[in-house]
């Protein structure tokens, strides 16, 4: 009877141990294995999209705005911070590696008409933005001509340039494949949001490529159209396009510096321009309620007075005789951050801040005969490849100490290539077959179809990986 007894009590051990080690294995796969189901809250495929009942902001806004899933603050001193995300300076950090449906490892995400088969990113430690030019037979996304919202001094075709190679790269990090752009997903993930862009004219490009690039996945191209009635020229300052089939927006408001201009009245009666460098831009309250943001500014802080600091920049009512442009563009980037870390909530929206675009002028500046007429190719080699900005540098502080987490867009050293890629003369089309004049040429600006339309890329490859990865978006 005492073995009996001993033979149940050892069986009773064994199975309490099999079961316990069961469900200990079971929770860990189930916790480690990365679900596709919890991706899909925010942007979602046409397939799958549910809205939830506190999908909205408390405060009305005028488009429906599903809650972001919670991007976790980085390098925030008080927040635990996921094994996997997309960090502030476009590294993307992660050990998952998962099958597509026919049981191949996929280094990248490619996107289709649902999440059935869709392959998990395979990366570790990458930079989304060191890597280099390949050429693809596959680009440009859309014809050159195709798009009317490109305005004249982009649209480089159509005023005389003939070589075209310089449409045919695509932007490829060392480390990973970036998903191809598939322009009706990105209008998925858009569903019932608005999405702007806030800068100088550059950002005007990078939007004008953007509206172009979305306008793909419209079967029917006139079920988008700007709100107003307005055609894009650079004498507006805002602009906002709807895309009725996915009650989304995206939007443009102009704001060279970020901060407040102003002017000042001088002694002979006359008025000069001011930068407040303490106080934010007269368009803030634009961008409050908006789910994903795009800002940048740089160019105008190295042209005459802004670059010369005199009777121009003010703190309070103190308007400084002479002061430091790069300590006046640190400030005002301060200036901007604090303004998102008060006014932006990071669990309904998502912040980028474009990098410096790089210029290519030979023998002067945009002002004093630089050109860049007649390059073709990109810089392949030398010292120039490696330039990065003081001001890069000081915009990669800022954002690190923000407690808001903002994206840093870093596309400064992938510009840097790009010598061909500019209107140069190409600017304006020509009158009466006359030959349009090299005296001032574009060397700043970009040709679309073209190099913004990476940027707008490497935005949705975030917006891809970040999802994939860690179900944040």
């Amino acid at each position: 009877m005492a073995n009996i007894n001993k033979n149940r009590y050892t069986m009773t051990a064994l199975l309490f141990l099999v079961f316990f080690l069961l469900s200990t294995f079971v929770f860990t796969k189930r916790t480690l294995e990365p679900s596709l189901f919890f991706y899909r809250d925010f942007f979602s495929q046409a397939s799958s999209h549910i809205a939830s009942p506190d999908s909205t902001f408390l405060d009305p806004a005028p488009l429906h705005s599903p809650t972001f899933l919670d991007p976790a603050p980085l390098h925030s001193p008080t927040t635990h911070q996921p094994d996997s995300s997309i960090s502030r300076t476009g590294f993307i950090e992660t050990n998952i590696t998962e099958t597509n449906t026919n049981g191949e490892n996929a280094s990248f995400a490619e996107v289709g008409d649902s999440y059935v088969g869709l392959p998990v990113v395979r990366v570790k430690h990458c930079d989304l933005y060191t890597g280099s030019w390949v050429k693809d037979e596959e680009h440009p996304i859309y014809e050159p001509g195709s798009c009317p919202y490109v305005d004249e001094a982009f649209d480089c075709q159509n005023n005389g340039r003939q070589d075209s190679s310089y449409l045919k790269w695509r932007w490829k990090p060392d480390g990973c494949d970036l998903p191809r752009f598939n322009a009706s997903d990105f209008l998925e993930r858009l569903r019932g949001k608005r999405l702007m862009l806030v800068g100088d004219s550059m950002n005007r490009n990078q939007f004008e490529s953007l509206l172009c690039l979305l306008r793909e996945g419209l079967a029917n191209k006139s079920r988008m159209y700007e709100t107003r009635g307005r055609r894009i020229t650079k004498g507006r300052g805002q602009y906002v396009f709807k895309f009725l089939d996915y009650d989304c927006t995206v939007e443009f408001v102009r704001s060279h510096f970020l901060v407040k201009e102003g002017f000042r009245i001088n002694e002979r009666g006359n008025r000069n321009p001011t930068l407040s460098i303490d106080q934010i831009d007269r368009t803030a309250a634009r961008w409050k309620r908006v789910n994903i943001l795009v800002f940048n500014t740089g160019h105008w802080w190295v042209h005459g007075k802004t670059a010369r600091g005199k009777n121009y920049y003010k703190e309070g009512d103190y308007l400084y005789p002479k002061f430091d442009a790069v300590e006046a563009y640190r400030r005002a980037l301060k200036t901007w951050a604090k303004w998102i870390d008060n006014n932006i909530k990071p669990n309904k929206q998502l912040v980028f801040y474009r990098g410096y675009s790089s210029a290519h002028f030979r023998g002067g500046d945009w002002d004093s005969g630089g050109s860049c007429n007649g390059e073709t190719e990109p810089i392949l080699t030398g010292a120039f490849l490696d330039n990065y900005p003081l001001k890069m540098k000081i915009v990669e502080e800022v954002i690190q100490e923000m407690q808001t987490p903002a994206i840093l867009l870093n596309v400064t050293k992938l510009t840097n290539f790009r010598k061909d890629g500019h209107p140069s003369i190409y600017g304006k089309k020509p009158i009466d077959g006359r030959k349009v004049s090299s005296r001032r040429q574009d060397c700043s600006h970009w040709c679309l179809p073209g190099v913004p339309d990476a940027w707008n890329e490497l935005i949705y490859a975030t917006l891809v990986f970040r999802q994939t990865i860690s179900g944040k978006i």
